[in-house]
């Protein structure tokens, strides 16, 4: 039977031991009392040790601790407790041993696998730090705490999964397993750079967990550094070529850094082994049409469709291929899918937009209009956007960028010549001007390249304050050195893109008209096209488009108003502080006049005239935008005029637009950003 004497000093025990992590002077000073009372306790005298090793008492807890050791020999919480005590006093070699014991004694203590491969590490010894770091991942589904973030992640609690693992952390700052979880906690919520950092620490001590190589290799591909990408996909395939998953990661990957040929033959390998799987015969299909195999990208579409019937994603690829027809039987196969209850958002929107295609092409266009909206306002739920915010962002452009700003900077930058960007509003003949420019021998054609916005975003993190600072406001302060850089990296950064060795090479991002004033800092001697579209006609194509990315503004009438007419505003501006500096080409008139249209666009580019530069539709390059087929054909006057057949349901769009509309393709005079109510 329990004695009170005993239960007393088992319940003062147990108080010391919740006091540790906290309050480890209380902790020892309750195991104290009861060695006072009883002497000799081993209990308390491990408290008392444990204590000593969080108060960095390193050699008082040795001192206690080693004899404990020696004389019971089986107790694997003394081993790891003397390791600590002994790191802290730098016998590092001496911890290793203690450590090894307590492994012995207890194969899964996790916390024992974590300190001997941090003391690995720290000794220079990769090799065992790799070993012991991945042994410490494999048991850590039974760490308590571990569990607890890890169901709160799935269950989308994430302050509490960052709560949970940031306390890990402070207890064990080198657990990488709470580590490659705070990295996919950052990565969700939009903090790449950070995951990204989260997972290099990790692998530089765990160059093994290929867990975490892998999301890295996946949040590098979200942030548009493909060929960093690749070369995690290819370390961890060097380890598990046949790893089908990874073989698809690296398809899609190579198809964003243009190398079409092999991504084509990387998915034909997995669908060799894994026919059934429609999400990879998609990816397939949209590398063929991207490589002008249209026919065999139709065929993979419908292979998609056959393999999973609700797969809207798979519909509106072959809707937006433009050149595809729908038939009877296809409508009625798309509202039979739309009527399922299980159907969630995401198809439910790719269905609307794909049925949209469908209806217009057979002239039901009250209900194509109404499919186009629903698809948009399902899309703007999952987008938000604020329009008032986006106009004082054009604001602080202008006021920014202008002619004091650039006469202070003249001479400033990279000079190198090499890029041509075309920008502008989406869908407004961006990609025809692209198509003719990379019919010239002199000229690349690569893709919308992220790189300025990646720039832009790394300056406003200069601030400090990035979710709130302007980046032109860290622009204006930088010495004129520092531009040069920015054109320097902007080159570093869109090189893997250029594949041809030619001297000019096409950037197509159309939102870069945003940074025209970031653009000629730092390139002064880059051309930038401005490719112009008749509002309703553009802004209406944009309405019927289901962007994979991006173009948040698009997704409603009045929205896409006020972008348009920001848009005009902030290129008259650059028109009046750099005059001369923007060369426009409109649509209309490109179809109107093309050989003279062409024949201006080379001369602003300095290329001598080239007929092939009228043959554009000819050019078997790749294409990565949704007008690729368009472009693969003569241009065509029908699609000038197909937005009146829509005028009815356009008013919310005319509104928005205002002057900008009535005065097209005039600017309005005095054309100014009023208050958005």
């Amino acid at each position: 039977m329990q004695t009170a004497a005993t239960a007393g000093v088992e319940a003062a025990l147990a108080h010391a031991l919740r006091l540790l992590e906290s309050q480890p002077d209380l902790a020892a000073r309750q195991a104290q009392e009861v060695l006072t009372s009883v002497p000799g306790h081993p209990a308390a005298i491990l408290i008392q040790g444990m204590a000593a090793n969080a108060l960095g008492q390193f050699g008082h807890a040795e001192a206690v601790l080693r004899p404990l050791a020696q004389a019971q020999p089986a107790a694997v919480q003394l081993w790891l407790a003397l390791a600590r005590a002994q790191a802290g006093l730098g016998q590092r070699a001496a911890a290793r041993t203690s450590l090894q014991r307590a492994l012995r004694l207890q194969p899964d203590a996790l916390d024992a696998w974590l300190t001997l491969a941090d003391l690995a590490f720290a000794d220079g010894d990769e090799e065992a730090a790799d070993a012991a770091y991945l042994r410490h991942v494999q048991g850590s589904a039974r760490n308590p705490s571990l569990l607890r973030a890890a169901d709160a992640l799935a269950q989308g609690d994430l302050p509490l999964a960052e709560t949970l693992l940031r306390e890990r952390l402070a207890r064990q700052p080198a657990d990488v397993a709470a580590l490659r979880m705070l990295a996919e906690l950052a990565a969700r919520l939009g903090r790449n750079e950070e995951a990204i950092n989260l997972l290099e620490h990790v692998l530089l001590r765990a160059p093994g967990f290929d867990a975490a190589r892998q999301n890295l290799a996946a949040v590098l591909n979200r942030g548009n550094r493909h060929a960093e990408a690749l070369a995690e996909i290819d370390q961890l395939l060097a380890r598990d070529p046949g790893n089908q998953s990874l073989q698809n990661m690296r398809a899609v990957v190579l198809g964003k850094l243009g190398d079409f040929d092999n991504a084509i033959a990387t998915y034909e390998g997995v669908l060799a082994k894994l026919p059934q799987q429609w999400q990879v015969w998609l990816g397939y299909g949209h590398a063929l049409k991207t490589a002008n195999r249209t026919e065999d990208a139709v065929a993979a579409y419908r292979r998609a469709i056959a393999l999973q019937p609700g797969f809207g994603s798979a519909w509106w690829s072959l809707a937006n291929l433009k050149t595809v027809r729908f038939d009877a039987g296809d409508i009625a196969a798309m509202r039979v899918q739309l009527t399922r209850g299980d159907l969630d958002d995401d198809a439910r929107l790719h269905f609307a937009f794909a049925l949209g295609k469908a209806l217009e092409d057979a002239g039901e266009d009250a209900e194509a209009f109404a499919q186009y909206a629903q698809g948009n306002a399902l899309r703007r739920r999952q987008l938000p956007y604020d329009a008032a915010m986006a106009r004082e962002r054009t604001r602080r452009a202008i006021r920014t960028s202008n002619t004091a700003f650039f006469a202070a900077r003249a001479g400033s930058g990279c000079p190198a010549p090499d890029p041509i960007f075309v920008v502008g509003m989406p869908r407004a003949g961006s990609t025809l001007i692209e198509q003719i420019l990379a019919s010239h021998p002199q000229v690349e054609g690569t893709m919308e390249l992220p790189a300025v916005i990646a720039i832009t975003r790394e300056l406003r993190q200069r601030d400090g304050n990035p979710e709130t600072t302007s980046y032109h406001d860290v622009l204006a302060q930088l010495p004129p050195a520092e531009l040069a850089a920015l054109g320097e990296d902007y080159l570093r950064r869109t090189r893997p893109q250029r594949r041809e060795g030619k001297p000019l090479f096409i950037d197509k991002m159309p939102n870069n008209f945003a940074h025209v004033g970031l653009i000629h800092a730092m390139l002064p001697n880059a051309k930038i096209i401005d490719a112009r579209r008749h509002p309703l006609a553009c802004c209406f194509s944009n309405f019927k488009q289901h962007f994979a990315r991006g173009q948040a503004f698009s997704y409603d009438l009045a929205d896409m108003g006020h972008y348009y007419a920001d848009y005009v505003a902030l290129m008259a501006h650059f028109d009046a502080v750099l005059p001369g500096r923007v060369h426009r080409v409109f649509y209309e008139d490109m179809v109107a006049d093309t050989e003279g249209q062409v024949r201006a666009l080379l001369d602003y580019c300095g290329l001598a005239f080239d007929p092939r530069c009228l043959r554009f539709f000819e050019n078997n390059r790749a294409v990565r935008t949704a007008s690729s087929e368009q472009v693969r054909r003569p241009i065509y006057r029908e699609g000038l005029a197909q937005w009146q057949r829509f005028e009815p349901w356009l008013g919310p769009l005319k509104q928005a637009l205002g002057p900008v509309l009535a005065d097209y393709p005039q600017v309005p005079a005095g054309a100014g950003l009023p208050e958005l109510g």
